[in-house]
């Protein structure tokens, strides 16, 4: 689940993307799959409308082939029951699981709305308040989980859901684990699951977490939205994981000067790499959060009490950690036993002659004389000259050999090296790194850092800026969706949406173009949404029959659709000019198809024939029917009973239209 699968913000409502094949699937009679709204390396989330219950869900589900997999079935199948546990307005709601003939899925409550990480693009760094405002919904919904004896393993801005009404969701809790399951490390055949920038130290090092993981995750995301940035960066994973095990989270005043001391106290408490020295689940880390937020409702610019309190306690250094003692104690001390040695002292007798005392004689015993010990004066010398001995030791080593790092800081390259040579230290170039502040070529930081003690003829290593991270977009068009998401990946740039656009002369599910255009330069990270090709656009067919067939004409040219016509017809009922019949007449058409019309002249006229003046009305009456007239007779105003043709109506001579009535006049 180390992807953006609930990146659903921002992408909601949208037009969906083309080509997917599990687009207007049922999943088990029930959910209609409908435009996919975010991808990741597991699974990938589609809009869906619950049949059963009418409303409009987020269905999860997983890539094709990894549902034959045991392992990672099972593991959806647990991120369903797990998640379905929770209740809470600052969670996700799982709502079913299933498997569909191997398409495993899981049905979520839909977000619409924007991820975290579109916030930190746009708005970070935040102020505190801002921050802490964003991080207690999220610490809120761990804490419940805490409570529920599950663990999230993977918090990360991609799985924080912003709606568009304002509420905060976390997703993604198909990591979760029971506190009480064991875990496996990656080297002992576990996988080690979560986001690298997010990692605990303990879950790099043998892959086993509590809830202590997730105050961690919530640590460094509050790190970024203060900084804008991740704290630990690098150019692999491995990298990265290493610096969470052997390096802290620096204080966030360290790229945003003038932040309360105890806002650096509460990252360093939260993100402590002794996990001992974490809060002990998200409910504390809130409390703490809470206590924070007080005081910076107060205006307090600095609270030493206050941070004291939530700073981390150093780890004290095992004995035997401890550097040895360069001065051997052990030869020193049988320094100070006395050698022993026999006298032979002259004893004085009464007349105070000298009387010698031989070996072997004698003689009365001679009275011991009071002598003075020189062993005390000894060990007192000799251990003046141990403390002196180890004052001098301790000078040198501990301070006169040292000096301190001058700061280079904003030089060039050959200006640092000349201030570092003139401290009496080397200058070594490492490994550059990108920064929104620092002008490329100048150090961006030493190490040791300026001010920090370095032995005199040392090595300072100096990191120089590459300046702004930018990537450009790459060229998109002409690629297919997938080729075009891994092209953007391959720049540190990330996958938008795909729009679908109409195309007359591109394939369809080919790269149209993207936004922002080829060439712009981009933070890492940023978003490139892509325009594919849905082929040519198609034209639902309008029925013109009977309507005028210049309007029709102009109608079907505006589509791009061809006009041909059939030879024209009479008609009696459609008049002049319009459209007798279209080919075809319905369906769908594109661009550059056509469609026929035949148009008519209108009814057939027929002359009214000469010669029926005068002649009698029956004749008159079976020559005009011969020729489709309708007869009627009238008598004429001057009639006298003759039963002759007076006069017509319509006169003789006319063009009238086939089927016409003439009026025959009688006199």
């Amino acid at each position: 689940m180390q992807s953006d699968e609930h990146a659903q913000a921002g992408q909601q409502g949208q037009q969906g993307v083309v080509g997917d094949p599990i687009e207007g699937r049922l999943l088990e009679g029930r959910y209609r799959i409908g435009p996919r709204i975010a991808r990741g390396g597991m699974a990938s989330v589609h809009e869906a409308t619950d049949l059963r219950l009418d409303r409009t869900v987020a269905v999860k589900i997983m890539h094709p082939g990894l549902g034959d997999d045991d392992d990672f079935a099972q593991r959806f199948v647990r991120e369903a029951r797990a998640a379905a546990r929770l209740s809470h307005p600052n969670v996700v709601g799982v709502f079913d699981q299933g498997d569909d003939d191997g398409t495993v899925f899981l049905v979520m409550e839909l977000v619409p709305g924007h991820t975290l990480r579109d916030t930190i693009r746009k708005e970070a760094p935040m102020t505190p308040a801002r921050a802490l405002a964003v991080l207690e919904p999220v610490l809120s919904a761990l804490a419940h989980a805490h409570r529920s004896g599950l663990v999230h393993r993977d918090i990360k801005p991609e799985n924080v859901l912003i709606a568009d009404d304002g509420r905060v969701k976390v997703a993604d809790f198909g990591l979760a684990k029971a506190v009480s399951a064991d875990t496996q490390h990656t080297a002992t055949g576990g996988v080690l699951i979560g986001t690298v920038s997010y990692l605990a130290p303990e879950l790099v090092v043998d892959g086993r977490s509590d809830a202590r993981a997730d105050v961690y995750a919530a640590g460094v995301v509050l790190h970024e939205l203060l900084t804008g940035q991740k704290p630990h960066e690098g150019e692999s994973p491995i990298q990265v994981a290493y610096k969470h095990v052997h390096e802290d989270v620096p204080p966030p005043s360290r790229l945003v000067p003038g932040l309360p001391d105890y806002v650096d106290a509460l990252v360093a408490r939260a993100t402590a790499r002794d996990r001992d020295q974490r809060p002990a689940d998200a409910s504390v880390l809130l409390h703490q959060v809470h206590r924070v937020s007080q005081a910076l409702a107060t205006g307090v610019a600095s609270d030493a009490d206050l941070a004291e309190e939530l700073r981390p306690r150093p780890v004290p250094v095992a004995a035997e950690d401890t550097e040895p003692d360069p001065f051997d104690t052990g030869e020193l001390a049988t320094l100070l036993t006395p050698a022993q040695a026999v006298s032979r002292l002259p004893v004085p007798d009464d007349d105070h002659h000298e009387h010698t005392t031989t070996i072997g004689s004698d003689p009365e015993p001679a009275r011991p004389q009071p002598r003075r010990s020189r062993r005390g004066p000894l060990l007192l010398l000799l251990a003046l000259l141990l403390a002196v001995g180890l004052g001098v030791g301790a000078y040198w080593f501990g301070w006169a050999r040292w000096t301190q790092t001058p700061s280079v800081l904003g030089l060039k390259e050959t200006a640092a090296t000349e201030r570092l040579g003139a401290a009496g230290l080397e200058a070594s170039v490492g490994t550059p790194a990108y920064s929104e502040t620092v002008p490329k070529g100048e150090v961006l930081s030493t190490d040791p850092a300026a001010g920090d003690r370095v032995l005199d003829g040392g090595t300072v290593t100096v990191v120089l800026s590459l300046g702004k991270e930018r990537y450009q977009v790459p060229k998109l068009r002409g690629l297919t969706e997938d080729e075009a998401q891994d092209a953007i990946a391959a720049r540190n740039l990330e996958f938008g949406e795909a729009v679908g656009r109409w195309s007359d002369d591109v394939p369809e599910g080919t790269v149209l173009a993207s936004d922002p255009k080829r060439g712009t330069s981009l933070k890492p990270g940023a978003l490139v949404d892509v325009f594919v090709s849905q082929g040519p656009k198609p034209v639902d067919v309008r029925d013109w029959t009977g309507k005028d067939a210049e309007r029709a004409a102009a109608w079907f040219a505006q589509r791009g659709i061809e006009v041909t016509y059939g030879e024209e017809q009479y008609s009696d009922s459609v008049p002049e000019g319009g459209v007798i019949s279209q080919t075809p007449a319905s369906g769908t058409l594109y661009r550059g198809q056509s469609v026929e019309l035949v148009v008519s002249r209108g009814p057939e006229l027929v002359e009214v024939p000469g010669g029926l003046v005068a002649s009698g009305v029956d004749a008159a009456r079976q020559q005009l029917e011969s020729l489709g007239f309708v007869v009627e007779v009238e008598n004429s105003s001057s009639y006298i009973g003759l039963g002759y043709v007076f006069r017509t109506d319509p006169r003789s001579g006319s063009m009238v239209a086939k089927g016409s009535t003439i009026t025959l006049y009688l006199i």
